[in-house]
């Protein structure tokens, strides 16, 4: 090969190798911006996925703002103890605070909550003739069911009544000197306040009452007044029964939503020993 020819293979094989480079440094810069933009891609695909999951979660939180809570719901009375009776029509308390506790029941399961109930018909948790006092042995069962359950707070329904007739709205007990109970007994309070509108509002109160003494934050809920003959008449009525039923549940809700940390209860009572009977 004279040199002339060498001399234009090796100028060929130059530019081959140049436009080889040249094409390589293309692909890889392609490659590497491809490579980027799918990552950034993906990137957001993940940011708007987790943006979306937790969008799910808050709406999944509004829907079931009491999930993960066990509520022991106790309906007062039962059986041959009728409680309370309505001055006018004579209806015995244990049949209304049943409906109200059942509603209630169903309210609290919607929200996302796990109930448990203390009885669900017409019957005291004693025996027809045990060996202490039937009130005590009823009120040690219904604190059985409540410890076993596991229980994360207790709510009592029951209905009022007074010598005189002038005395109504409802009315929310809690242990003396527990300040868990006085947060929730205040919110349930404040709900009935405000969804019932009673001509009397009343605030939550301490009570000596063996329910509430059972380690967890726990309010006992007279729902009105059946010796007042206005009140009675609306307790009477299924409708009332489940606004008072929601008031009581949005009361639970709000308290369950409190941004301050909760106080501890204070710890369970045995009170087995006491000589007499408690609501």
């Amino acid at each position: 090969m004279n040199g002339f020819l060498r001399d234009r293979v090796r100028l060929t094989a130059g530019l081959l190798l140049g436009i080889s480079a040249v094409c390589t440094a293309a692909l890889f810069w392609g490659a590497g911006e491809n490579a980027a933009q799918a990552f950034s891609l993906r990137r957001e695909q993940r940011s708007a996925q987790t943006l979306a999951q937790g969008r799910q979660d808050d709406s999944l939180a509004a829907l079931l703002p009491l999930a993960g809570y066990t509520v022991a719901v106790d309906p007062g009375h039962g059986g041959y103890d009728g409680g309370a009776v309505g001055r006018v029509s004579g209806t015995p308390e244990k049949g209304l605070n049943l409906d109200v506790a059942l509603r209630l029941a169903r309210l609290l399961e919607a929200k996302g909550a796990r109930v448990v109930m203390t009885r669900e018909d017409d019957r005291a948790l004693c025996d027809e003739h045990p060996p202490i006092r039937k009130k005590l042995q009823d009120m040690q069962r219904r604190a059985v069911i409540i410890t076993e359950g596991g229980a994360d707070m207790v709510l009592s329904i029951h209905m009022n009544e007074y010598a005189g007739r002038g005395e109504s709205g409802p009315q929310v007990f809690y242990r003396e000197d527990c300040p868990a109970g006085r947060l929730l007994a205040g919110a349930i309070q404040a709900a009935m306040i405000e969804q019932l509108s009673p001509k009397m509002e009343r605030v939550a109160l301490s009570g000596d009452y063996y329910i509430l003494t059972l380690g967890v934050p726990s309010a006992l809920v007279e729902c009105g007044f059946l010796s007042n003959r206005e009140e009675e008449a609306l307790l009477l009525t299924e409708e009332y029964r489940e606004r008072v039923a929601q008031a009581i549940c949005a009361g639970v809700v709000a308290w369950a939503a409190l941004p301050c940390e909760k106080p501890e209860p204070l710890p369970a009572v045995d009170r087995s020993d006491e000589p007499n009977g408690l609501p």
